[in-house]
């Protein structure tokens, strides 16, 4: 356990952020898994409009350091990549 004064709000504070992060992580974690399931049903509009969803908040969460920016920028990439597979299919 902290002693110091300092050393208690640092842990209050890592708490609170580590919520916040944990919340941040669940919502593009469950708006992924909505897209995924938009492609395997072979929907692709409905697919386009959930990329475009998960893309805003992958970007949300990387500009508030949750989650580094090259991390959302290659998680983007290989949803769209995926996204592209079933658009040529379909087309």
């Amino acid at each position: 356990m902290a002693h110091s004064l300092s050393a208690k709000k640092r842990i209050r504070q890592n708490t609170k952020k580590r919520t916040i992060n944990r919340a941040r992580k669940s919502q593009f974690k469950t708006q992924i898994k909505h897209l995924e399931t938009a492609m395997s049903s072979g929907d692709v509009e409905g697919a386009s409009e959930q990329y475009r969803l998960v893309a805003q908040k992958l970007d949300k969460t990387a500009a508030t350091s949750t989650m580094h920016k090259r991390t959302a920028a290659r998680k983007k990439s290989r949803l769209a990549k995926k996204l592209n597979q079933i658009k040529a299919k379909k087309g």
